[in-house]
């Protein structure tokens, strides 16, 4: 096949849907994978809705980068769009369960999609590796212990992959958003039409909003489509200058 190809996980949550559609834009044929796509009519929706997708419905990683090389033969841009329901609650009354959980669905999953895709990576001699995490590590909170130690984790990951991949010339980076616009975290109708929750946006966050999807898919627009691999192993924070400083008396 000639046409670029690449792969967004969880493509009907957080960077997903501003991912899918900057990929479409630069000409790439996009697989799309979602746990909703194992329901069939959930499947052929969206890529009735998704000109220029098709949707994956496999599920398990092995399964799943078997099926994109068999398919497409070689994949240029894998993103790791890794998204799970923030829990915030105290260490001691937290429910290991829901660590675990978020652990399977931000660190585990990625790390198993890219153990199947790395020897396939280095035999093809090219690609590119887009992981989608999160800033929120930037200032840890009261009660974020799970979502953080996830998201760190994640950075890690991105870090050693990096180290890996390096010598064969295939990059890999991570965008990593706060106070993005999304469903999944920053909802409409909380934090944009509730005046108490755009109040609280625009006091915390130094550009007075949330980030566009359409601002996040410039970057992952970019990324997936840079000639050179010399840029490797970066966290791009995606948060309109948060955390700021605190200000200082005079």
């Amino acid at each position: 096949m000639t046409s670029k190809t690449a792969l967004v996980t969880n493509a009907s949550d957080y960077v997903g849907p501003p991912a899918v559609k900057a990929l479409v834009e630069s000409g790439f044929s996009v697989i799309a994978h979602d746990p909703t796509f194992s329901d069939a009519e959930k499947r052929h929706k969206y890529q009735d809705q998704n000109p220029g997708t098709v949707a994956a419905e496999m599920q398990d990683a092995k399964e799943l980068v078997k099926y994109l090389w068999d398919a497409y033969e070689t994949l240029d841009v894998i993103v790791s769009n890794d998204t799970y329901p923030v829990i915030h609650a105290p260490i001691d009354e937290s429910d290991v369960s829901d660590l675990y959980a978020t652990l399977e669905s931000v660190l585990i999953y990625p790390f198993k999609l890219m153990q199947q895709a790395i020897p396939r990576l280095k035999k093809q001699g090219k690609g590119n590796v887009i992981m989608v995490t999160s800033c929120r590590t930037e200032l840890p909170l009261p009660g974020g212990s799970i979502p953080d130690i996830a998201r760190a984790g994640a950075n890690a990951l991105v870090k050693s992959l990096s180290l890996e991949l390096a010598p064969y010339a295939i990059p890999v980076n991570a965008i990593a958003p706060n106070y993005l616009y999304s469903e999944a975290y920053f909802p409409k109708a909380k934090f944009i039409d509730n005046p108490k929750g755009k109040a609280f946006i625009e006091e915390t966050v130094p550009a007075g909003r949330l980030g566009e999807p359409e601002e996040v898919g410039e970057l992952v627009k970019y990324l997936a489509n840079m000639k050179g691999s010399f840029h490797t192993g970066t966290i791009i924070k995606f948060a309109g200058g948060w955390p700021a400083a605190p200000e200082r008396p005079v």
